[in-house]
């Protein structure tokens, strides 16, 4: 009987053992350069069990960098920024410090360029669709610039004050530019109508790390821009989780599951809003090559005038108080993960608890023996997320991570659907807390450019306690019990999950 499977001639068959080889033995050579052992071994398993597959994707999203084009520009503007910020590191010795701190602060300034600067005011905002009239306020109050830079930005009815109000701004001579990544608002269903009312409204926009190869524009398609920054005149500036878009996101399969997302978004004055100001100069230079000097050197306000910090009142909205500031910006652009040694250093310096908001948690190594060290270290270590994913993926590798923790001492609470808890934050014992875009897993460490804002002030840590506190009171807490009454499916699923962490 004649076989079924086609016979390959003897040349050929040989060539394609012979590339497989090659490819083989190169990538053993090439693919662990650089790179994490876990990330390198995903690879690597990749290429050995589908070697020509395996090696495209490589090709396509093997590099965590961005061009090194851009990575120059990220250096040119660091340089600017430490030159004109020197001498303003801020180490004060009459305002007591955890001891730590100092040693904290200089390293986010080598990483990141930014100084720590004092005098500032906080306040903070849960409320989602308050949040967009709040920003919609401001830009109606804008007399100079606005600058407006979101991973998502969609025109629909929770936005359109914020662009009515960015129109209305035009209208008046103030220069409104915007920033929007190309990639996450292509997905989000209006897309073309928002681009349209932004030509419409007379703003100057750019798509972030655009992936348009037929204008000469592609890097890795999954190096993205996920930063959210809103600065007005250089005096007010807004940062942290929240996109401008509906709260459902527009997505058919989060509509079937009624799926809303809940975040926290910052409002800043004082020295810090030059800082946040700053990281969309850079973003705006890296898309345009139009570096904003004028913008840069107005937009510097004073340091607000009043108490210490931890002598600062609290109002009823927010946090007014006088804080300690310092801007952590990350991402591919960068030589080292700023945002990781900044989480890492964080859980290593508490003294007595650590909180943890964060809406996709796949640590890696590091990040995992430094949250469970402090629960095993006796401090009370907390994390929230949420009880229900919208990426299924890395949802399901987030889960693999559980059993790990809970036998540490972590405390996990699930916060409950149809929300999506996308807020993005720590606080670190009764001074400190972290604020901003970042996410806690391998993609935000490694692939997004992201935006943080260290704040030490007791009152505003104050304030992000009282946050959580609404967290813990709706969230039902995961204990070690229950978890290891799952079924076998799900563990499975879960740990094969985990296996792709390390390439997402």
């Amino acid at each position: 009987m004649p076989s079924l499977v086609p016979t390959l001639p003897l040349w050929l068959s040989v060539a394609l053992i012979a590339v497989d080889a090659v490819i083989r033995v190169v990538a053993v050579a090439v693919v662990p350069t650089n790179r994490r052992p876990s990330s390198a071994m995903a690879w690597l398993l990749a290429i050995f069990f589908l070697p020509y597959l395996g090696i495209a994707a490589f090709w396509l999203i093997g590099s965590p960098k961005l061009p090194r084009a851009r990575r120059q520009k990220q250096r040119t503007i660091n340089r600017l920024i430490m030159a004109r910020t020197e001498g303003m590191d801020l180490m004060r010795e009459d305002d007591p410090w955890p001891p730590w701190l100092a040693s904290l602060v200089r390293l986010n300034r080598h990483a990141g360029a930014m100084p720590l600067v004092a005098r500032n005011a906080a306040e903070i905002s849960t409320d989602y669709d308050e949040v967009l009239l709040q920003l919609a306020e401001e830009v109606d109050a804008a007399q100079r610039f606005v600058h407006v830079e979101f991973y998502i930005l969609n025109l629909d009815d929770a936005t359109r004050p914020l662009f009515e109000a960015m129109e209305r701004a035009v209208a008046r001579g103030v220069t409104v530019r915007v920033l929007l990544d190309h990639v996450a608002s292509l997905r989000t269903p209006g897309y073309h109508r928002t681009l349209r009312a932004l030509d419409d409204l007379g703003a100057q926009w750019h798509e972030m790390l655009p992936v348009q190869p037929l204008r000469g524009k592609f890097q890795r398609p999954d190096l993205r821009n996920h930063r959210k920054i809103v600065v007005v005149d250089g005096l007010v500036a807004f940062t942290g989780s929240q996109n401008a878009v509906d709260r459902g996101y527009h997505k058919k399969r989060y509509g079937r599951r009624n799926l809303a997302w809940q975040d926290v978004m910052v409002r800043f004055e004082g020295p810090v809003v030059a800082e946040i100001n700053a990281l969309f100069i850079t973003d705006w230079y890296s898309e345009t090559d139009e570096l904003l000097e004028a913008e840069a050197e107005a937009a510097i306000p004073a340091p607000l005038e009043g108490g210490t910090a931890d002598a600062a009142p609290v109002v009823a909205a927010g946090h007014q108080g006088l804080l300690d500031c310092q801007v952590v910006p990350s991402g591919p652009g960068f030589d080292g993960e700023n945002n990781l040694k900044l989480f890492n250093a964080l859980m290593y310096y508490a003294q007595e608890r650590v909180i943890i908001t964060s809406p996709y948690f796949v640590p890696d190594d590091s990040l995992l023996y430094a949250v469970t060290t402090a629960a095993e270290r006796g401090l009370r270590v907390d994390l929230f997320v949420s009880e229900v994913g919208d990426q299924w993926l890395v949802f399901h590798a987030q889960r693999s991570y559980y059993e790990a923790l809970l036998r540490a001492g972590v405390r996990i609470f699930l916060y409950p659907a149809p929300y999506i808890l996308h807020a993005k934050h720590v606080s670190i014992d009764d001074d400190v807390a972290v604020v901003g875009s970042s996410n806690m897993d391998i993609r935000s460490f490694s692939l997004n450019l992201e935006i943080s804002v260290m704040v030490r002030g007791r009152s505003f840590v104050d304030d992000l306690r009282q946050v959580e506190d609404g967290y813990r009171a709706v969230s039902r807490e995961l204990l070690l019990s229950e978890w290891l009454q799952r079924p076998w499916r799900s563990k499975l699923f879960d740990n094969v999950c985990r296996l792709t962490s390390s390439l997402q």
